[in-house]
């Protein structure tokens, strides 16, 4: 069985938004089902709604930053309501609300309420990990001190497999963890040489003091082309009753752009039936 396949537009976010219909259109072609959006780069919801639909895309899902949900929730999850999306993903959390950290409880708070509007526009929240919520709070992760706090209809998993592996879990074993919790399952492929770096978010432009030699190391890859064992993790999103994986690539290796590196990800799940 085979589930349909999303790209999170973050993926490409240069040339969508430089040209967001355009770039919409070459994700079709590729062979995407849909999309997880990263912004709307100021564009009306009416407007992407409709150019969604003319495209044959499904809009599942947005990447919506948890401040911005909290400053006007009613008007965020209006329009992307509005848009189709089914869920509204927390895609991360900044250093003084991750777990154990000062506002770690006001982030449960403020997502669990979030959670209670989201449900009232029709959609579900999501929560998209990295690998700093795999650290231990009284004896168990963070990140499931999450899910065991907030109740399943207020939040469920967007497991992002890449970060679970970085985290020290199995990651196919963890998106079964979540069976019947777990609607979308990020795909993401790397590289790893050599020793761990100790801070990877230079990667993704979150820590300008990554030095170059040690982030070297460590390199985002098209689905298929890494170090994951993505047949187990399908399998497993499968097992865990997903509805879409989503292809996500922070940053462009192997000498492609980011169009390429999508397009690669796509061929190689298009390999296995996907």
């Amino acid at each position: 069985m085979a589930l349909p396949v999303a790209v999170q537009v973050y993926s490409i976010r240069d040339v969508a938004e430089a040209n967001f219909a355009d770039t919409l259109r070459k994700v079709k072609e590729m062979g995407y089902d849909g999309v997880e959006f990263a912004g709307l780069y100021g564009l009306d919801p009416n407007y992407v709604k409709g150019l969604v639909d003319g495209i044959g895309l499904v809009p599942i899902s947005a990447h919506i930053p948890l401040d911005e949900m909290l400053a006007n929730p009613e008007k965020t999850f209006a329009d992307y309501a509005l848009i189709g999306c089914k869920y509204a993903v927390v895609p991360y959390v900044t250093e003084e609300r991750r777990p154990g950290a000062e506002k770690f409880e006001e982030t449960i708070a403020d997502m669990t309420k979030i959670g209670e509007i989201a449900n009232k526009y029709g959609m579900t929240l999501l929560y998209h990990n990295h690998d700093f919520e795999f650290v231990k709070v009284d004896g168990e992760y963070g990140l499931d001190v999450i899910y065991n706090r907030i109740p399943a209809n207020l939040l469920q998993t967007e497991i992002d497999t890449c970060w679970a592996n970085i985290g020290g879990e199995n990651p196919a074993e963890y998106v079964k963890k979540y069976t019947g919790r777990a609607p979308v399952v990020h795909l993401k492929d790397f590289h790893l040489s050599g020793k761990r770096p100790d801070r990877l978010y230079a990667l993704i432009g979150l820590d300008e003091d990554e030095g170059q030699e040690e982030a070297s190391t460590f390199e985002f890859r098209p689905v298929g082309h890494g170090m994951q064992d993505m047949p187990a993790i399908l399998d497993a999103a499968v097992a865990a009753g997903a509805g879409w994986v989503v292809v996500e690539q922070d940053e462009p290796s192997m000498g492609l752009s980011r169009l390429e590196c999508i397009k690669a990800s796509r061929d190689y799940l298009k390999s296995l039936g996907w």
